[in-house]
């Protein structure tokens, strides 16, 4: 005897086949429940097809309110660079600059302007003066990240003529140059400025040479000495005098 099959007829399971498989085209709303979409026909979001997922879009940025803001460092390296100023009017150029830099708010881009000069005793009429000498006259050194901005404003300070570089670009001065001249700056001795030159003729007008006629033979800056040659008994001896005990023959 034959057995009916569990699912049913044959009639029963075609009637119950899918309707691509019998070959009719399935209506949209049974192709929608499939997930099926069949080539020319017309659809429209929202009628059984999803629509397609959005693309994320990038976090807003963080928004710093003014107040809070802190000021950022400025990007790049600090150097020094050599400015041509007015020669006479150094420390003059020097505070205009520093006044652009403190109402332009430049602070985190010119650091610190500098006149090299040094101590130095001037002997003057018989006397020993202390005065600071300017090592570079004519010029200003500025410590400063070189931008469009910051050179704007050392270069249109009054006074000041250029930068020193190659051609229009400015060329910062190399490590050992600026160790050179902070070395002469924090130098604790003063130096002795000298106005004589090897073989001028002096008089001595003071100590036991008082009134001898010589001319110079060494000079020592540092000791602020000098050895003058003086004509004694028809000859030429040397002497070691104070610089304070000679002037110049006029």
């Amino acid at each position: 005897m034959n057995e009916t099959p569990q699912n049913g007829t044959p009639q029963e399971a075609a009637a119950s086949a899918p309707a691509k498989a019998r070959g009719r085209r399935p209506a949209p709303k049974e192709a929608a429940e499939a997930g099926r979409i069949w080539t020319g026909e017309r659809v429209r979001v929202g009628e059984g097809h999803p629509a397609p997922p959005e693309t994320p879009s990038a976090p807003p940025a963080a928004v710093i309110p003014a107040g809070e803001a802190k000021p950022v460092a400025a990007e790049g390296e600090a150097r020094w660079y050599v400015v041509h100023a007015y020669s006479g009017h150094e420390e003059k150029v020097r505070n205009n600059l520093m006044k652009r830099v403190d109402s332009m708010d430049m602070h985190d881009r010119i650091f610190e302007v500098l006149v090299p000069t040094e101590d130095v005793i001037e002997i003057k009429d018989g006397q020993r003066r202390h005065v600071a000498k300017r090592t570079y006259p004519g010029y200003i050194l500025v410590n400063m990240v070189m931008s469009d901005e910051s050179w704007y404003v050392v270069r249109n300070t009054p006074g000041v003529t250029s930068f020193v570089g190659s051609g229009n670009k400015p060329v910062p001065l190399q490590e050992k140059e600026i160790k050179s001249i902070q070395k002469q700056i924090k130098a604790e001795a003063p130096k002795v400025r000298v106005e004589y030159q090897v073989g001028e003729n002096v008089r001595v007008i003071d100590g036991p040479f008082s009134d001898f006629h010589g001319k110079v033979d060494e000079i020592n800056a540092d000791k602020g000495k000098l050895k003058v040659l003086v004509n004694m008994f028809g000859r030429e001896t040397p002497v070691e005098l104070d610089l304070l005990q000679v002037e110049r023959l006029k």
